[in-house]
């Protein structure tokens, strides 16, 4: 089990000087929340057990800055942006691969004007890679007539357009899925993006997340599968609002392949 939790850094490769195929950007929910850690460590477990020499910066990742920018402070987020970019760039670093869409996109589409230039995948579209190249193999029906239904990460679906690779994953576990009414471009947002995640919710009828959560339980799910440690916590504390605890799970594909892998 040790050794399905290897995680080198960056400046451990540099001291021996080798580049290694990918960067994990872990992102501040992965390293600090308690239930994205989870999904943190199911994608470690996936990446050595593909035999992928990845790295991660440790100490040196700081917040990509994106939080600060939807809330309208663009001066802290190329503040935080710009010293990511030095120690990136110092490490002459290539290709990204990271669970949290927000940072996903941050790292895709707005580094780049200044001055960040990487390949970014998210970790789903790297997983679907990894199988695709037989470096990976899904091997038991963990998951036979378990109904999951997929609710789509706005960084990931309609502000990137990556619609099929979480999709494709889950057809490989044998399960059921079930798309709820609204999905892909028409999907309802978890109510975290855009900094919401961090302040309490405006006055109305329902809180966000909790009506994404009707959606979801409309197709009578026994699991939600998500795409982001974000709507992972939303997703949860929707069913708790509902009081669906013992009957649905909320869990990001990146766990659901490892436990397929028996990891």
């Amino acid at each position: 089990m040790s050794e399905l939790l290897k995680v080198p850094t960056m400046a451990e490769f540099m001291a021996q000087g080798k580049q290694p195929e990918v960067l994990f950007w872990v992102g501040s929910a992965g390293s600090f929340d308690d239930r994205a850690k989870k999904i943190t460590k199911a994608f470690v477990k996936i990446l050595n057990s593909a035999n992928v020499e990845f790295a991660v910066l440790g100490t040196e990742e700081s917040c990509t800055g994106d939080i600060a920018k939807r809330a309208g402070n663009e001066f802290l987020f190329q503040m935080q942006a710009v010293t990511n970019i030095e120690v990136l760039n110092a490490y002459e670093v290539k290709k990204i691969v990271t669970c949290d869409p927000h940072s996903f996109n941050c790292l895709k589409n707005e580094y780049p004007g200044l001055g960040g230039n990487y390949e970014v995948l998210h970790h789903t579209q790297f997983i679907k890679e990894l199988i695709n190249s037989r470096r990976l193999a899904v091997q038991q029906d963990v998951y036979k007539d378990k109904r999951i239904t997929f609710h789509d990460p706005c960084y990931l679906g309609r502000a990137n357009n990556e619609y099929d690779a979480p999709r494709d994953l889950l057809k490989l576990i044998n399960a059921r899925i079930f798309e709820m009414r609204r999905h892909k471009q028409t999907a309802l947002c978890c109510g975290a993006g855009g900094a919401q995640m961090f302040k309490e919710p405006e006055k109305g009828d329902m809180d966000i997340n909790v009506l994404r959560t009707e959606d979801a339980l409309e197709t009578r799910p026994n699991i939600i599968a998500t795409g982001c440690p974000y709507c992972n916590t939303m997703m949860t504390d929707g069913i708790k609002a509902k009081e669906k605890e013992n009957d649905v799970v909320v869990m990001d594909v990146a766990e659901l392949i490892a436990n397929a892998q028996n990891l």
